[in-house]
């Protein structure tokens, strides 16, 4: 197969578990087939790297996990994160597999370093979990301990969310592209693990963005294209405001001046510029619904080091 450029995109979890939709393997799978057909066209001509989300999916997991916990200790985050990302690649090869019978398609349970200083541990920002309204929300911290914040008109669980450091599977991800297969990995920024002065692994009780991840993933894989497919239309300025306005292209200095919500767009426009600023290379946010025109700059926000000037539409 001949191809035009080699891209990573990654979908939020939000995207295959919609907010207030209720948390069924038959929504996820509806929502994965939609990014599967959204998706098919440019897999055909593109060589495409697949990461994704599981902030609903690893909430899920953990409401399941406590409703058993008189019988069993609950599991920890790590290992949910495991589970999630199983549960999401298996549907998504199943369903890419349907789109493209002919491509080869593999999912890699991916584990990611994390520094166990990192300051996100005394800094929850990671939404895990379905929506709730502020008072159930707040009902819940009290009685289950947990860190609750506003998500728009929502209120979510929020966990610790340190920086990927490195991709442990990068090598077998790079030779599985490289021979023609095409690789899910990175699915919930990775199982995050802390690497001891022996080379050993420790689980470590966190969710890591998987917009940073991809980044990483990105760089290594040396991709064209960085896509980071969401459920709005790009980054805004003054968003939610009757001024609000879309930004369609950005330098990475443009964006560093500008403040974004650290547990929803702040991290994937600074993994956006971290690719860029890394590679020189453009990366792209945008919905999942225009992910082509995205690719072909026809939509979305693009954070280029080229850019000579911040453009924005209303």
């Amino acid at each position: 197969m001949v191809t035009e450029m080699r891209i990573v995109v990654t979908l939020g979890g939000n995207a295959l578990l919609r907010r207030g939709e209720a948390l069924t393997a038959e929504n996820q799978m509806k929502n994965i087939r939609l990014a599967c057909a959204a998706l098919k066209n440019l897999a055909a001509r593109h060589e495409l790297v697949l990461g994704h989300g599981n902030g609903p999916q690893v909430g899920l997991l953990a409401l399941q996990n406590e409703a058993f916990a008189e019988h069993a200790a609950p599991y920890p985050l790590d290992v949910l994160g495991a589970e999630s990302q199983a549960m999401i690649g298996c549907m998504f090869a199943q369903a890419m597999h349907n789109a493209l019978p002919d491509r080869k398609i593999v999912n890699i349970v991916t584990h990611s370093e994390v520094d166990k200083n990192d300051p996100a541990f005394v800094n929850p920002t990671k939404f895990i979990g379905p929506v709730y309204d502020k008072e159930t929300a707040r009902a819940l911290a009290e009685k289950k301990g947990w860190i609750v914040r506003a998500d728009g008109p929502y209120y979510r669980r929020v966990v610790p969310s340190p920086k990927p450091v490195r991709i442990l599977e990068i090598d077998a991800i790079k030779k599985l592209v490289d021979s023609g297969i095409m690789v899910i990995a990175g699915g919930g920024g990775g199982v995050p693990v802390s690497v001891s002065s022996d080379k050993s692994l420790d689980g470590i009780e966190a969710v890591i963005d998987k917009d940073y991840c991809c980044s990483i993933l990105a760089v290594e894989l040396n991709a064209d294209l960085f896509v980071i497919a969401t459920d709005v239309a790009g980054v805004y300025l003054d968003w939610g405001t009757p001024e609000e306005r879309l930004i369609r292209e950005a330098s990475p200095e443009d964006l560093k001046t500008m403040g974004f919500a650290s547990g929803s767009m702040g991290p994937k426009v600074s993994a956006a510029i971290e690719f860029v600023e890394r590679t020189g290379r453009t990366a792209v946010i945008g919905s999942l619904e225009e992910i082509e025109l995205a690719v072909e700059g026809k939509a979305g926000t693009r954070i280029s080091a080229d850019c000579a000037a911040l453009v924005t539409e209303a």
